[in-house]
């Protein structure tokens, strides 16, 4: 079991991980419950909730209390106008008060989703994370990042809510499939890449055993990356210092990628991020920051862990300068500029505030063509 605190002025939070925690929900999340007589609000989604409704509903029913449930359909397309404002609706109509606490039992969608619904409903109400993916339980669920996708981009409607606690059960993940389980193994490879080398080399000797699930190694995989972004958040809560950008390595290009592929299953957010990084590391090398040895070593352990390490294997049929056009519409864009984060070797990232849309275009046309060449 590890307990680490998310240390923030007057709103600090602690994330629990421990085995068997959803087992204990009764007890593990005892201070958020409502008062007699009234409903447990959760929100997962149809995933979550075939899995999980019935542990938790025995968990839960030791002490008495019942869970109500909004269930919506798994993927990015729920994190939508449409959905929030049911969802919205639906706390409302259950009285939901700021004093209150959803419950947020899913991956990185359904957090983001409760997180800003609590965020906007009645000015402000509580919510708990209990993220049942890897990259959720790593990335989204700590950090109070919420939001919503509009047909302008991703996570461009969103607010900053911290969650009141987050709650990680690790022996949630053998529902996982092994496709959600890499994709969520991108996000700890990150934390190592930018700002941990003796994580990363730790990641090259012991991936195999975080995927395989292994308690031991899955523990130390979640808690070190977990410390990691509490230490990053605490520093720096509304990313206004450059420190929290350091979170977004890989995701510059990653988006690019998520919405040329439209945002949907053909790639997993987890898996843009992983060839995210390999991009960046590889223009990093281009611009004479980083080594050529440490790109390819970049390379090396995202296809080792079974993600997209190169362009061509998505089959699209694009141009760099259809990718870069992506990046306009990024929160970060200032005209043709984008602040990037970029290598100077194996743990240590940096923002970049000099790079040109069109030179990524450039470097993006050179992956595409010497990859198909």
């Amino acid at each position: 079991m590890a307990v680490i605190p998310v240390a923030l002025a007057g709103r600090g939070y602690d994330v629990t991980i421990e085995a068997g925690l959803l087992d204990r929900l009764d007890m593990a999340a005892a201070g958020y419950l409502p008062g007699a007589g009234r409903k447990v609000p959760i929100v997962a989604d149809t995933n979550t909730h075939r899995h999980f409704s019935g542990q938790v509903a025995m968990a839960l029913g030791t002490e008495g209390w019942e869970a109500d449930w909004f269930v919506i359909e798994p993927g990015e397309s729920a994190k939508s106008w449409a959905v929030l404002e049911r969802l919205c609706d639906w706390l409302l109509a259950l009285g939901v008060t700021r004093s209150d606490h959803v419950f947020a039992l899913g991956g990185g969608v359904v957090g983001d989703l409760t997180g800003f619904a609590c965020a906007v409903t009645k000015r402000g109400c509580g919510f708990v994370q209990i993220p049942t993916t890897l990259l959720a339980q790593v990335d989204s669920s700590v950090g109070g990042k919420t939001a919503i996708n509009t047909r302008a981009g991703k996570n461009l409607i969103g607010a900053f809510h911290q969650p009141s606690a987050v709650l990680i059960d690790p022996l949630v993940l053998d529902s996982l499939p092994p496709r959600e389980m890499r994709a969520g193994y991108a996000e700890v490879l990150k934390y190592g890449l930018l700002g941990d080398a003796e994580f990363f080399d730790w990641l090259e000797a012991n991936g195999a055993a975080v995927l395989a699930r292994e308690p031991a190694a899955l523990e130390h995989a979640i808690a070190t990356s977990i410390r990691a972004k509490a230490r990053i958040v605490a520093e720096d809560e509304r990313e206004t210092l450059d420190r929290r950008a350091l979170l977004n390595l890989g995701h510059t290009f990653g988006h690019a990628l998520e919405a040329e592929t439209g945002f949907s299953q053909a790639l997993l957010h987890g898996e843009a991020v992983a060839l995210g990084m390999v991009l960046a590391a590889r223009y990093s090398a281009r611009r004479g920051k980083m080594s050529g040895a440490d790109a390819d070593r970049t390379a090396a352990a995202v296809a080792g862990a079974g993600l997209p390490s190169e362009i061509a294997a998505l089959g699209m049929d694009c141009s760099g300068a259809r990718l870069a056009e992506h990046m306009r519409h990024d929160k970060k864009a200032e005209g043709t500029t984008l602040p990037f984060l970029l290598l100077r070797g194996i743990g240590a990232a940096y923002l970049a505030r000099d790079v040109n849309l069109t030179d990524i275009a450039a470097f993006l046309d050179e992956q595409l063509l010497g990859q198909l060449a």
